[in-house]
């Protein structure tokens, strides 16, 4: 073509140098025009038709992918495939440098291209319930990191004209720096696999790991990194490989259960602690929930102290209820008749060694919600009452003397 133009402008008496020139500035002209006019067309018309096909039929995965612009970077490719076909049109050696050079960008768009397909595989997976129990991002990356490796050799390649496997044999040499670069991603590689087919960690998934601040739902998992929302809204990143290498906590268990918890302690002051009088039985017998349990220890401890002919005028003597023991039945069938206590797991109220604070009675249960606002909900209904019907059993919570005490003491001795 450029032997065309030259001998149109040389008949209208050009000179041969100056009718080169010109002849290979209007080649470009066109080029560059013939170029804008189909990158236009692609994105103007093909894309938008595109777009319209893809908004009215039912499949999802090819919504995924135009907006993850696989599409228009593909379109990139149109304009130098242009330019490469008009390179045979210039000099023979001006046209292998465009040859060359269009040939390396077109390497270059189909990376870009890649890159975005990689990105919408896994945006379609996560759709799915198994990306939970098994992610994939951290191989994509491992992909992505091969597309990039391969497509910058067949880039210099291109470049320089020399076969891509002279490239590939170099790089023996540099094994040892490429490990060394790439020794969290390949640490990370390692681990992924490992916390996938162990099932160590997934997506959503509660977490604790002190070690690294993290206290909170794992939000995405990648090669390099496990990105952990706490519950105060702040991310705590954690290197992949640290997960298999050091201690965590994983509270999947208590989710996938449908039980949550309870362990805490209330503190009875001993001083408080006595024998139970036939005043107060009558009085707890009258409670609902001890009726039957009453009527029912007396009957076994009057049998128990008429057979082995006890003398029971004195407290010390045989068999009696106290209230501490009777205050702890009356929370175990408290308990086991709450609606928000999980009834088919451990129920248990027990007393711990005392100490300086009195007697620890620990409470021991599992509520049937897991959600945490809820739990926390359940848990303040059930200790707000307990230590409400503390009194009404002669018992006294203990606590340290605070200033409302001394005031008290102090006014009670000038009195």
């Amino acid at each position: 073509m450029i032997e065309f133009i030259m001998d149109w402008f040389i008949g209208y008496g050009i000179n041969e140098g100056t009718a080169r020139n010109l002849a290979a500035g209007i080649l470009l002209l066109i080029i560059v025009l013939l170029s804008l006019i189909v990158n236009f067309i692609t994105k103007k018309i093909v894309l938008r038709a595109l777009s319209h096909i893809i908004s009215n039929n039912k499949v999802k995965w090819d919504d995924v992918m135009y907006e993850k612009n696989v599409f228009h970077k593909l379109s990139h490719i149109v304009p130098a495939l242009i330019i490469y076909s008009f390179a045979p049109a210039f000099p023979e050696k001006i046209g292998l440098v465009i040859q060359r050079f269009s040939s390396a960008y077109i390497i270059l768009a189909g990376i870009f291209v890649m890159d975005a397909l990689l990105n919408s595989v896994d945006d379609i997976y996560r759709t799915y319930e198994v990306s939970k129990n098994k992610p994939i991002k951290g191989y994509l990356q491992v992909a992505k990191i091969f597309v990039y490796i391969i497509g910058g050799i067949l880039m210099i390649a291109t470049i320089i004209g020399k076969s891509p496997l002279l490239l590939l044999s170099g790089i023996g040499a540099l094994t040892a720096v490429l490990l060394l670069v790439f020794k969290d991603s390949l640490l990370g590689l390692v681990a992924g696999i490992q916390l996938s087919s162990n099932d160590m960690v997934r997506l959503d998934d509660w977490i604790e790991m002190p070690k690294y601040g993290a206290n909170g739902t794992v939000i995405d998992i990648s090669l390099n990194t496990v990105k952990v929302e706490n519950f105060d809204k702040t991310i705590t990143t954690i290197p992949t490989y640290a997960l298999v290498s050091d201690s965590f906590k994983n509270w999947r268990g208590m989710t996938q259960s449908g039980g949550r918890r309870i362990n805490r302690s209330i503190y009875i002051d001993t001083t408080s602690i006595d024998f139970c009088t036939e005043e107060m039985l009558d009085q707890f017998e009258k409670i609902h929930y001890l009726t039957d349990y009453i009527r029912n220890k007396k009957q076994e401890i009057a049998l128990y102290n008429l057979e082995n002919q006890i003398d029971t005028n004195h407290p010390v003597n045989g068999r009696r209820l106290t209230n501490l023991g009777t205050f702890r039945a009356y929370i175990q069938s408290y308990l086991k008749n709450h609606p928000k206590i999980y009834g088919e797991m451990v129920q248990m109220v027990r007393q711990l060694p005392p100490g300086e604070h009195g007697i620890p009675l620990e409470i021991y249960v599992f509520t049937n919600d897991t959600v945490w606002v809820n739990y926390e909900s359940i848990q303040s209904d059930i200790f707000d009452h307990i230590l409400a019907v503390v009194p009404q059993f002669g018992l006294r919570v203990f606590q340290k003397p605070t200033g409302y005490d001394f005031r008290c003491s102090l006014s009670s001795l000038r009195d």
